[in-house]
């Protein structure tokens, strides 16, 4: 009697569909006419293409990355009611720290600080509601990187513009950015986006309105997540993921020079 090709031991008088060889139970997998091998099927999988998201990313079924930062946030706020001032002051975006001490890092950790509780709520629930959708129609990289881009488009317009000393903290810029890339997505899929629309506006006018908010942050989130959710979601179908990482490089480049150039006229003067 023949035994099974994996598994000598096992005697089969089945055989797999493809290669004709002996299977055993263990190694039977079901096809669409009898069973195949292990071996057969891993290679007929080979040449199916696997799903992707709406914008070329992999599918997601989890928005891991948008619980991540909600975990992040709540952790880093816990962090600055017991530690106070302390962990607020070398996490924050601060102007000064960035040019005169080459603390570069405030320029993206603000994004992962709050002023109150009333703060780190509106943050976290915008983030819960609108990163979920988003993750799923980028991906978890592409999500994750303007995510990411747009909090540093916050901080970097801030630099330009915010009193040296002004210190700021909040994940608005990132925020704002996301806001803008509902509307963006919602245009490139011919949805309504006069919700989304609606929801800036009322927005720009609390920041523009209420004080002690920085409007930087707000206003360099918006334009970054924008434009670089423009460059994801319109980028040409052939070779997308590579116009894709084009994009993304070209605004971390694009940013990473305004931030150098405002820098080094900060330290002219100084």
């Amino acid at each position: 009697m023949p035994t099974c090709y994996r598994h000598p031991d096992k005697e089969t008088w089945v055989r797999c569909q493809r290669c004709e060889r002996p299977i055993c139970p263990d190694c039977m997998r079901d096809a669409a006419v009898g069973f195949q091998c292990p071996e057969c099927v891993a290679e007929g999988n080979k040449g199916l293409r696997q799903a992707r998201s709406t914008f070329g990313g992999a599918i997601v079924r989890t928005p891991i990355v948008t619980y991540t930062i909600l975990v992040i946030n709540v952790v880093v706020f816990g962090v600055q009611y017991v530690a106070g001032n302390a962990i607020t002051s070398e996490l924050a975006m601060w102007p000064a720290g960035v040019a005169l001490l080459d603390q570069y890092h405030r320029l993206l950790t603000a994004a992962f600080v709050h002023g109150g509780v009333f703060h780190i709520l509106f943050n976290c629930w915008a983030l819960y509601v609108i990163g979920p959708y988003l993750e799923r129609a980028f991906g978890h990289t592409r999500f994750t990187a303007l995510y990411l881009i747009s909090a540093l488009g916050g901080s970097a317009l801030g630099l330009w513009v915010d009193p040296l000393n002004q210190p700021t903290v909040g994940a608005s810029g990132a925020i704002f950015g996301l806001f803008g890339a509902v509307f963006v997505v919602g245009r490139k899929l011919s949805m309504d986006v006069r919700g989304i629309a609606v929801l800036i506006v009322i927005n720009l006018v609390i920041t523009f309105v209420f004080p002690n908010i920085s409007w930087t942050g707000h206003i360099g989130g918006l334009i970054t997540g924008s434009l670089l959710a423009g460059a994801l979601a319109y980028a040409p179908k052939n070779n997308r993921t590579l116009w894709q990482m084009l994009a993304i490089g070209g605004a971390l480049i694009v940013l990473a020079a305004l931030i150098l150039v405002r820098v080094s006229a900060i330290l002219a003067l100084a």
